[in-house]
């Protein structure tokens, strides 16, 4: 049993401490990594985890893990005053400090002859695979530390993640974009349709929401005279948990003034194409057993032409009772206070994003489903928007930026009157930064990416490649 277990390391601790060792010292004197340990080296020292224990009468071997990898302690009675308390008392999991000189064994592995040794942690509970495995995904999940330490291709994926965001902000960076930071606290939620969460702030005495875009107050930055400006933080919606959706998760936005959609789509497919080969080392990566290749020319396709050949209605003179009628045909249970552009996007999702496996822009939606977007110079009905779709979901979108005070009022008065019907995702009316607009906006483009383009290039549900996951607290 587990207890019994733990039970018997708290001995074991008791008998270093009794010994007169200290089981958790302050410091370690690690001179080397294990990875950069050579033949005939003198006087190394290497600190790690111990993953591997073996006795054979006066002697014991140690498989000693640090981050670099694996290095073999060998420890002999003969060389070592302390060997039959150490080696007594040792348990794999546990943390020590070996010094000695290298050589290699026998078999001709790279090994430590030990001169020295020291307890730098005791582990009170063994590692998984002594006891019962990690194989369940919740409990993975819920210790991560566990999992990441178990399994190699874990460890892997979130250096992976680290060069994903390192790859975007530094293609920014180099592309003449300032970083900002911008409150996550915010008195009016707004930038996206989305359900915020609510908290109180004390000394205010007051209620504010987790933000749920990066996107109003970095256009207020443009406003203020920066001209391109980016943010890599998290935002929280308050919204269901699938294989695409999480509640809080990491989202990068930049805005840029003087530029429209059509140089933003030429800009996002280069970014996208360097996070890419940086984060897996092509521009090929698999999806569901199926290649998907990111180096061609990305396609331009037409919304209202792919809507209707997949969802079989001409958004021209489609109604919203066309498209509630739809929705419900589908089964895909429409509320009566949806409005036009919230059907739309539905039926998009239900109908139509499934079949774009391929790296494509789907261009010049409906002005109904993007209230913040700049309408479409040429067709009054559209907005100058793309998203990026690949593998079946969205994994990006940008607009030319609607920079008309009055028009934009008008919009979020058409938001605010969804909300009144019931619509809790509509967005909300943010006099503040209509208030920013009304001082000029100039001309510019923004663009969102969220760590979903992570999960799809590694081929996972949003929630695995998250190192620390939300999960329901336990009873």
């Amino acid at each position: 049993m587990l207890e019994d277990l733990i039970a018997e390391r708290l001995k074991k601790l008791t008998n270093f401490q009794g010994a007169g060792f200290l089981p958790y010292p302050a410091e370690s004197q690690r001179t080397h990594w294990a990875k950069e340990i050579a033949l005939d080296q003198g006087g190394v020292v290497v600190a790690g985890r111990i993953k591997g224990l073996r006795l054979q009468g006066g002697v014991f071997f140690a498989d000693v893990y640090d981050e670099s990898g694996k290095i073999q302690a060998v420890v002999r009675k003969d060389n070592f005053k302390d060997f039959d308390l150490f080696r007594d008392n040792l348990d794999i999991a546990d943390f020590i400090e070996v010094s000695g000189d290298t050589f290699k064994t026998t078999k001709g592995e790279l090994s430590i002859d030990v001169r020295h040794l020291r307890l730098l942690a005791k582990a009170l509970r063994p590692l998984p695979d002594q006891w019962s495995g990690l194989e369940d995904q919740e409990l993975r999940l819920r210790q991560r530390y566990l999992d990441i330490l178990e399994h190699s291709e874990v460890k892997d994926l979130f250096i992976k993640k680290a060069l994903f965001w390192d790859a975007c902000r530094s293609f920014l960076r180099k592309s003449g974009f300032l970083e900002v930071e911008t409150p996550v606290l915010e008195s009016i939620p707004g930038g996206a349709d989305a359900e915020p969460f609510v908290t109180h702030h004390n000394a205010l005495n007051a209620d504010f929401y987790l933000r749920i875009s990066l996107e109003l107050p970095l256009k207020k930055l443009l406003v203020g005279g920066y001209e391109k400006v980016f943010e890599i933080g998290r935002i929280f919606r308050n919204e269901g948990i699938d294989k695409e959706h999480l509640q809080d998760y990491t989202q990068c936005e930049f805005y840029w003034a003087y530029q429209d959609y059509r140089g933003l789509m030429r800009f996002v497919e280069k970014l996208y194409k360097n996070i890419i080969k940086k984060t897996t080392g092509d521009l090929v990566t698999n999806f569901n057993d199926q290649p998907i290749n990111w180096g061609n020319k990305w396609q331009k396709i037409d919304y209202y032409k792919v809507f209707k050949q997949y969802a079989g209605l001409d958004l021209k003179k489609a109604k919203e009772k066309d498209l509630f009628d739809k929705a419900k045909e589908i089964d895909a249970r429409p509320e009566q206070h949806l409005g036009r552009g919230r059907l739309i996007d539905l039926l998009f999702k239900k109908l139509v994003r499934s079949n774009l496996m391929e790296p494509c822009f789907l261009i010049d939606p409906p002005a109904d489903i993007e209230p913040l977007a700049k309408r479409h110079r040429k067709y009054a009905d559209k907005v100058e928007r793309f998203q990026v779709v690949a593998c079946g979901t969205e994994l990006g979108k940008g607009f030319s930026e609607n920079n008309d005070p009055l028009d934009q009022r008008k919009r979020f008065e058409e938001q605010v009157k969804l909300r009144e019907a019931g619509d809790r995702e509509a967005q909300r009316l943010d006099e503040t930064f209509l208030e920013a607009m009304e001082y000029g906006l100039p001309p510019a483009a923004g663009f969102g990416l969220s760590e979903r383009l992570f999960a799809i290039l590694m081929n996972k549900p949003l929630r695995e490649t998250v190192i620390f996951p939300l999960m329901k607290p336990k009873k």
